[in-house]
């Protein structure tokens, strides 16, 4: 039965976006950085912002690159080293049962505004990336679906300047993990016109289950309230924190 299963899943999906026109997610992931971000220190060996191999948000357990190349619904497809100034690695995965991909780009902690301007300038539909995939072309960037921001909420000690203003009115969904991203980002997001998919209103910690339970949600076109249930147990299911506390910390919409 299992099996049947399988199947009718795999068709249901292939039949459903095998044909059409891929779905593209652009991550900007801020590496941790004990020395040039105003965090509370991780250990030193999480905390180099210039080391994607054993960062936090990175190549640790629940980094980016490491959850979703260990995750049985994700194909790591290609890994770039330096492809950018201020990105240190970038990889592109492909969904297994979806015509969906995602370009994460690993960030130099210490160019963490450039990150965040980068982010931004993306979510109004700007900073386009084009890459090739078996003859494929793939939109990243501004004309990517979806954006995601990881890592530390660098407005806090910063502001940032940028061509904020939307190219057109495309809907693009915009998830942020970072401390207090709602408050912070919400000015930006306004001013960029982006959708605010998935944010948090405290403390927490960024890390890639949040991310990866969101996009299986919205891979699937599930509305945003579903998708903020599907980041909330995540959050509680590696945290401990309490579903309905889950519930409080990660939101969406104004």
């Amino acid at each position: 039965m299992r099996e049947l299963l399988s199947v009718f899943f795999l068709i249901v999906f292939n039949v459903g976006f095998g044909q059409s026109k891929p779905k593209t997610i652009h991550v900007f992931v801020a590496l941790c950085d004990n020395v040039n971000q105003g965090i509370v220190p991780v250990p030193a060996k999480l905390g180099n912002g210039q080391d994607p191999k054993n960062n936090l948000y990175w190549g640790a357990m629940y980094g980016v690159k490491s959850f979703f190349k260990r995750s049985k619904d994700w194909i790591l497809i290609t890994t770039t080293v330096k492809p950018e100034n201020h990105i240190l690695e970038r990889v592109l995965f492909k969904h297994k049962l979806s015509n969906t991909y995602v370009l994460a780009d690993a960030y130099d902690g210490k160019y963490i505004k450039h990150t965040t301007k980068a982010f931004l300038e993306a979510t109004a539909g700007r900073y386009a990336v084009t890459l090739t995939n078996e003859d494929l072309p793939l939109e990243f960037g501004g004309h990517s679906n979806l954006l995601a921001y990881v890592g530390h909420d660098g407005l806090m000690e910063f502001d940032v300047s940028g061509e904020f203003k939307p190219v057109n009115t495309n809907k693009r969904d915009a998830i942020i993990l970072a401390c207090v991203s709602k408050s912070y980002f919400k000015p930006y997001l306004e001013a960029t016109k982006a959708n605010p998919l998935v944010w948090s209103t405290g403390l927490m910690s960024p890390e890639a289950y949040t991310l990866k339970w969101a996009l299986d949600g919205w891979i699937l076109n599930e509305t945003d309230l579903q998708i903020r249930e599907r980041a909330a147990k995540a959050y509680h299911h590696y945290q401990k924190c309490g579903i309905n506390g889950a519930k409080r910390l990660l939101v969406t919409g104004w």
